[in-house]
């Protein structure tokens, strides 16, 4: 019994040792509920607006006078606005526009604050000091009111609102790629690809790159929401998506005028908006949970 009860944990240890960097991401990952739950929210968000033309039975553009500012019912589930167009349709197609600029805004800024934190942190010295200087000066506005500035300066437009939201956030990636490329240059094998002949390049791209992968994905992954938002706050300023187009920051600005008659205009986008934050926020609560060993007990 003694050595069955002793045989028991060494295998199960055994067991536990032989899984896969990808098999304990994945535990980890559905044992966080918030994660799960965000994971399933995101997923309905993205098939609803992937498949907007079969869970929506109105035109998104299209006016129908006749049943202006109708306000929820059986035939407009989320009312209609001054122009008689369907609240619900607009909510789901106007969630193709800010997810889509919302993801290429992290992708400029996570791309970009990789490469120049890469560097930075690589080669240190002169090329730190200039561009972690730079990025001191990018951080040294709000986030948003830069964001405006570049809008003004180019004009405005969704391509603009991306690149705007974009440059915006790139310091932060900078940032943490910075401090995750400052330890991993130190370690063996990183010295060993040196003595082997290996350019900087490849040292930073093939030896360096891969550790600091799962910070950014986290970054990135709480970045979105943010990203969402401020896309969303661009073009309720006007200086985004241009009428008639369904973008939940632009549906908020039409239903502004008239929240105290007619509250489902804005109401709804705005719940479309909340409910994106919230998702993609479990889901990167639970990847940074999932993807550090010190935030699930292991060392």
């Amino acid at each position: 019994m003694a050595e069955a009860a002793s045989a028991t944990p060494a295998g199960r240890r055994v067991a536990r040792d032989e899984r896969t960097p990808s098999q304990i991401f994945l535990r980890e990952f559905r044992r966080n509920r918030g994660a799960v739950v965000g994971t399933v929210l995101f997923a309905i968000l993205i098939l609803m607006v992937l498949f907007a033309p079969y869970v929506t039975r109105f035109d998104p553009i299209e006016p129908n006078y006749g049943v202006r500012f109708s306000p929820p019912t059986a035939e407009h589930w989320f009312g209609t606005d001054r122009n008689g167009r369907d609240i619900y349709t607009r909510v789901v197609y106007g969630g193709r526009i800010s997810l889509l600029v919302g993801v290429v805004a992290v992708a400029i800024g996570s791309i970009l604050g990789t490469v120049l934190g890469l560097v930075s942190g690589f080669y240190g010295g002169l090329v730190d000091n200039a561009v972690m200087r730079f990025m001191d000066f990018v951080l040294a506005m709000p986030g948003i009111l830069l964001a405006i500035t570049i809008v003004f300066a180019l004009g405005p437009s969704l391509v603009n609102v991306m690149i705007a939201v974009g440059f915006s956030t790139m310091p932060q990636y900078a940032r943490v790629v910075r401090a995750s490329v400052l330890s991993a240059k130190q370690l063996p094998y990183v010295e060993a690809a040196r003595a082997a002949g290996a350019g900087d390049g490849v040292v930073m791209g093939r030896h360096i790159l891969p550790n600091v992968f799962a910070p950014v994905l986290v970054l990135a992954t709480l970045g979105l929401g943010s990203a969402v938002l401020s896309v969303a706050a661009l073009s309720f300023l006007g200086l985004g998506a241009a009428p008639p187009t369904p973008e939940w920051g632009l549906l908020i600005s039409d239903g502004r005028g008239v929240l105290r008659r007619s509250w489902w205009v804005a109401t709804f986008p705005g719940l479309a908006i909340m409910v994106t934050v919230l998702a993609v926020n479990l889901i990167g609560d639970g990847l940074r949970d999932a993807l550090d060993p010190r935030l699930r007990g292991q060392v």
